[in-house]
């Protein structure tokens, strides 16, 4: 569908590419693999990006089944970072990604500092990767990403080491499940960070009450869907506030007025996840709802949403 509204925004804005999207909307890393998987249900051109499930340096099998279990307004998830690898991501992926006239946001994760750096380096140059998302915030994998991004020094230590394996646009996904996230935030971005994204899942947990069992594999997982918007959106808007680098809003995303208003807290780009389990064209049709609200209230960019209330 054709728009009168400018759409596109700058995630990178001081690097050479920019990382320019043709509109704001991606999927959330984890929720939408590595964009193959959708190619028959999406028309995957009209995105603004592709991020792809995290990515480490050796294959990872992932947690224990179950691994999804519904709760109210969300799901939680214990998948714990299943996937091919990050040779396996050159070898197979990268090629398609770079027949894609949409750019690839390759999620990024490690058991160590040294292996995020290690993996980054691996993607650096690679044809049909335009950029890294820097995972040091997931709550579901033991001994991974969430205990980088709990302070400023881990935060920061992990975002310097991949700037340096790196000349690739850089956007940090910021954890909820800390103290001050602004903190973080501005630890990461002068490190090297050229955009940040929250939140990640929240950590959170249900049992089953006649065998007293978690409900997922593990004891405890991510809570997404709309139960997070609130607390997403609160980060969002504070972030915004104390940063100078694009701000990308993830967390309950589902409809258009979902992401006008993360745009309205000063988000530069969302990415929506949950939403896209219920429905796979949910990104289409918030791309073309912040198109219409613009249209209806006669914006012609996405800057002149954009507030920072």
């Amino acid at each position: 569908m054709e728009h009168s509204a400018r759409l596109d925004v700058a995630l990178a804005p001081n690097k050479p590419s920019r990382l320019l999207l043709q509109n704001p909307v991606m999927p959330a890393s984890g929720t939408f693999g590595y964009g193959t998987e959708y190619g028959d249900l999406v028309d995957i051109r009209r995105l603004g990006a592709v991020v792809t499930k995290g990515v480490t340096l050796l294959p990872w099998e992932g947690n224990p089944q179950p691994r999804i279990w519904e709760t109210a307004a969300g799901v939680l998830n214990s998948v714990g970072l299943e996937n091919i690898g990050v040779e396996a991501v050159v070898r197979d992926k990268a090629p398609l990604w770079a027949t894609w006239d949409v750019p690839v946001i390759v999620n990024v994760a490690g058991h160590s500092i040294e292996e995020y750096a290690e993996v980054a380096n691996m993607l650096d140059m690679v044809d049909g990767v335009a950029g890294l998302e820097v995972n040091i915030s997931c709550p579901n994998v033991a001994h991974g990403g969430l205990e980088f991004g709990t302070t400023p020094e881990t935060a920061s230590r992990v975002t310097a080491a991949v700037r340096s394996a790196t000349a690739l646009p850089l956007v940090v996904k910021l954890s909820p499940n800390v103290s001050d996230v602004v903190s973080i935030a501005l630890a990461v971005v002068a490190a090297g960070a050229d955009a940040v994204c929250l939140i990640n899942t929240l950590r959170g947990m249900a049992i089953d009450v006649d065998t007293g069992r978690s409900r997922l594999g593990t004891p405890s997982g991510g809570l997404s869907g709309p139960a997070i918007k609130p607390v997403a959106l609160h980060m969002v808007h504070s972030v915004a506030h104390a940063v100078d680098v694009p701000v990308v809003g993830c967390g309950g995303i589902s409809t258009a007025e979902d992401a006008v208003e993360f745009i309205m807290a000063g988000a530069t780009a969302v990415q929506v996840g949950t939403a896209t389990f219920t429905d796979a064209s949910s990104m289409l049709d918030i791309i073309d709802g912040i198109a219409a609200f613009m249209e209806q209230h006669d914006l012609t960019s996405l800057d002149e949403l954009r507030r920072v209330v």
